[in-house]
C-alpha cells in the first residue's frame, strides 16, 4: 500500500475514532445522569425505578472494551507502516499529513470530552453501593484510549516536522 493510500485510511480510521470517542462520551454522560437519579432516590428512601442501570453499564463497558482493542490494534499497525514509509513522498503528503495532523487534534479534544464524563460519572460512583459495576472495565478503556490518542497526536506531529523537512521548509 502507498503512503498516500495508507494516510487515507488513518484519516479515515482517526475519523471512526473520534466518533466512537463522541458516543462514548455521550452515553456516559447518560449514565451519570441516570446514577444520580438512582442515587437520589436511594438517598429520599424511594424505590429505585431503573433497574436496568446495571445490566446497560456492564453492556456499555464490555461493548466499550472490544471496539477499544479493536482501535489499538489497528493504530499499532498503521503507526508501525507510517513511521517506515520512504519518505520520497513528501510532496504528495503534504496536504494529507496537515489534514492528519488536525484531525489528531480533534481527537484529542474527543478524548478530553471523555475523560472529563468519565470524571463526571466517578463523582456519583463514589457514592453507589446498591450493585458491583464493572467500573475498572471502563477505567482501563478511558486510559487506554487517552493514551492512543496521546500516540497518535505525537504521531501526527511527527509526520508534519518529517514532511516539512523533505519540503525544505
Amino acid at each position: 500500500m502507498k503512503q498516500e493510500e495508507l494516510l487515507d485510511t488513518v484519516l479515515a480510521q482517526a475519523d471512526a475514532l473520534r466518533a466512537m470517542l463522541a458516543a462514548s462520551a455521550r452515553a456516559l454522560q447518560d449514565f451519570s445522569r441516570r446514577l444520580e437519579l438512582i442515587l437520589s432516590q436511594d438517598h429520599k428512601k424511594i424505590a429505585v425505578r431503573d433497574t436496568a442501570f446495571a445490566e446497560d453499564f456492564s453492556s456499555f463497558c464490555v461493548s466499550l472494551r472490544q471496539d477499544t482493542d479493536a482501535k489499538l490494534d489497528y493504530w499499532q499497525q498503521a503507526r508501525t507502516q507510517l513511521r517506515s514509509g520512504t519518505g520520497k513522498e513528501g510532496y504528495a503528503l503534504a496536504l494529507g499529513v496537515k489534514s492528519f495532523v488536525s484531525r489528531a487534534k480533534t481527537l484529542s479534544r474527543a478524548c478530553d470530552e471523555l475523560t472529563t464524563a468519565y470524571d463526571y460519572f466517578n463523582r456519583f460512583y463514589k457514592n453507589y453501593t446498591l450493585t458491583k459495576l464493572p467500573v475498572w472495565l471502563l477505567t482501563s478503556c478511558c486510559d487506554d484510549l487517552s493514551n492512543l490518542t496521546g500516540k497518535i497526536l505525537f504521531l501526527s506531529r511527527e509526520l508534519a516536522k518529517k514532511t516539512e523537512k523533505i519540503r525544505g521548509y
